[in-house]
């Protein structure tokens, strides 16, 4: 008994529009799969997780760290005695709510990045 594969197995012709034919090669490519396999589990019905999706947790981990990092920052700035004396409490009330207004947009576009995910 021969053993099939897909590569001797049956092959199914679809004819398509050339628009349809761009969009299919640009979904596949986006998923990071050849068309064969994309068109192949979109038939079965199973879900197609893309590279994009793998993209957009790797811009999140981005915004993550520059958050990370900010707060960080802006710990060791307050530990530090010598640079608050540079400051007056205006100054310094200033400053610190500058930071924290820096690290609520970062927090904003992550919350946005989030929503397009």
């Amino acid at each position: 008994m021969e053993n099939i594969t897909r590569k001797n197995g049956r092959h199914l012709r679809v004819p398509v529009l050339p628009e349809e034919e761009e969009a299919i090669k640009a979904n596949a490519k986006a998923a990071g799969m050849t068309i064969a396999s994309y068109l192949r589990n979109v038939g079965m019905g199973n879900e197609i997780r893309g590279v994009l999706d793998q993209q957009a947790v790797m811009e999140l981990a981005k915004v993550n760290g520059d958050l990370g990092r900010l707060g960080g920052l802006l710990k060791m700035w307050l530990k530090n005695d010598e640079r608050l004396a540079m400051y007056d409490s205006e100054q310094l009330k200033q400053t610190i709510v500058g930071a924290l207004e820096k690290i609520k947009e970062i927090q904003d576009v992550l919350l946005e990045k989030v929503k397009k995910i």
